[in-house]
């Protein structure tokens, strides 16, 4: 990746971060651990991968992408203002009455979400029933979606990728936020996901694993994805949660808690200076 578009992406990846902490300590409620994991994986595909076009939320040519952990909604939210679908003060309105920034996305307040999600585990059933009638019709466009390691407990997921294996959906690329944390605890320790890239094999999935926080492999990872024929490709991000402010990092107890402002300031700071 040229260093130029890297320096791009980092920056999105950051601006992302410090709007998730502005909006979920506005909001006194919401899920920073698992919001701030994903920003690099969001600004990826939404800087880089994805065909897309906030002049034209609704462009028949372009990528899907379908937030399965529903609750991880404000990298989303960040990176659709971000990319001039609404304006980025809106985002301060996360989770208020009447605001379109529900504390779990819904398609029919939002522009740019392709899914009304939040109830773990119906994602990849969603992202494969799209993927399918793109095939049906011949279209080119492709299908993201984006899980929680552990909404993997959920066996709608595993019904979903069979299906995808079954159709040969190579137009569909599971995304796995592998932070290892979940609300209860250590994912492991609530139902053990190991050996999950064998797992996914083991499906029918064409597997690729890849550090989550380098924007380059992960991006190289879903441009890889282009290039597979005959089966889906699911990406193993490795990740960790609350990524990029130092006391929420690999911390269970910041699923879905609200920083104060005390904590945010400090979240800001650490941002900042921030070089991923």
């Amino acid at each position: 990746m040229e260093d130029a578009r890297l320096r791009h992406l980092k920056s999105m990846a950051r601006m992302i971060r410090q709007d998730i902490v502005r909006m979920i300590t506005e909001a006194g409620s919401g899920h920073p651990g698992g919001s701030l994991s994903v920003a690099d994986i969001v600004a990826a595909l939404f800087f880089d991968v994805m065909r897309h076009d906030p002049a034209n939320p609704c462009w028949e040519e372009r990528d899907r992408f379908i937030l399965s952990k529903g609750h991880a909604c404000p990298a989303v939210y960040a990176a659709l203002a971000e990319s001039g679908y609404f304006p980025k003060e809106e985002l301060l309105t996360l989770r208020k009455l009447g605001s379109r920034l529900q504390g779990h996305p819904d398609m029919c307040k939002l522009p740019g979400l392709e899914a009304s999600t939040g109830s773990l585990g119906q994602g990849l059933s969603i992202a494969s029933g799209i993927a399918l009638a793109m095939k049906m019709d011949k279209m080119p466009n492709r299908v993201f979606c984006l899980m929680g390691d552990g909404e993997l407990d959920e066996g709608q997921i595993w019904e979903a990728a069979m299906t995808a294996s079954h159709w040969g959906l190579d137009n569909l690329c599971g995304i796995i936020d592998r932070n290892g944390l979940q609300i209860d605890g250590r994912t492991d320790d609530i139902k053990t996901l190991e050996p999950l890239s064998d797992k996914w094999r083991a499906f029918g999935w064409n597997v690729i694993e890849v550090d989550g926080h380098n924007l380059t492999d992960i991006s190289g990872a879903m441009n890889r994805f282009r290039h597979t024929h005959f089966k889906p490709t699911v990406i193993i991000a490795n990740t960790i949660k609350g990524k990029g402010v130092s006391f929420m990092e690999d911390q269970a107890g910041w699923h879905g808690k609200a920083p104060t402002q005390e904590q945010a300031e400090m979240a800001l700071q650490e941002l900042s200076r921030e070089v991923i």
